[in-house]
């Protein structure tokens, strides 16, 4: 009787085994660090910015609070003063704004179409999602002495420490596979602390609403970036870039 080869396989051959499913380490070589942004800049601040939210929901006194900002009070100075409010105004309507906007509009004339829509969507979405936030959690803002920058808004989380936050990270992001990633990084850091600090030290803030804007900003750009990026795109492809580098940082 004749032998169907579906039932009886040929000596000497193996059969073929399925493809494993695991990461294999140079998946990881190549994906390791989306891994890593999604842990930092995602799950990592989703942490954060639930537990200080569940205590503002629930009008609990954050124990920092406080003392944070009746240490910024003892510092106050003319200079402080002038200094700090130059930075909050650069850090919101007379700089941070017309710098998004004039950013994502170079990005689209210079045909980065990607990366404008990447740089629109986080920028114009943390605004949105930041307004939406205040409204949700209507914390008042304090009231421990009259501020020189007063504020009518509702405080949480802080909409200069998102705005400037989420700038940050779309830099950083799209530099990130270019020569200037850490000039840019560095700058960035120093402008989200400088900005976050103005709103402490003007008394127009908790430390806490500062702490929230950045988680918020952290997870919405990032989201954002991996939503247009996925895997196996990065900023810049097929494009005339700068010397780029590896996720060690050695050249490509």
């Amino acid at each position: 009787m004749p032998t169907s080869s579906a039932t009886l396989a040929a000596p000497g051959r193996r059969e073929a085994k399925a493809p494993s499913r695991e990461p294999t380490p140079g998946w990881l070589a190549r994906h390791g660090w989306r891994v890593l942004l999604v842990f930092a800049g995602v799950l990592l601040p989703m942490w954060g910015f639930a537990e200080l939210a569940g205590e503002v929901h629930a009008g609990e006194p954050l124990p920092f609070d406080r003392p944070l900002l009746e240490a910024a009070r003892a510092m106050a100075g003319a200079r402080l003063d002038a200094f700090f409010l130059r930075v909050t105004r650069l850090g919101y309507e007379y700089g941070l704004v017309p710098f998004d906007i004039g950013f994502v509009l170079a990005l689209a004339w210079l045909r980065h179409r990607r990366e404008a829509l990447f740089a629109a969507l986080a920028l114009g979405g943390s605004a949105l999602l930041n307004m939406g936030t205040k409204a949700l959690f209507a914390r008042d803002r304090p009231a421990l002495w009259e501020s020189i920058a007063p504020e009518e808004t509702f405080s949480f989380p802080s909409g200069h420490a998102m705005g400037s936050a989420t700038l940050a990270w779309v830099l950083v992001l799209l530099a990130w596979r270019t020569r200037w990633r850490w000039p840019v990084l560095l700058a960035a850091l120093a402008g989200v602390l400088l900005v976050g600090t103005s709103r402490v030290y003007l008394g127009v803030h908790y430390p806490s609403d500062i702490l929230a804007g950045w988680a918020a900003a952290s997870i919405w750009a990032v989201a954002c970036f991996l939503l247009l990026y996925g895997l196996h795109r990065h900023p810049w492809a097929g494009r005339a870039t700068p010397p780029a580098c590896s996720p060690l940082g050695s050249p490509r």
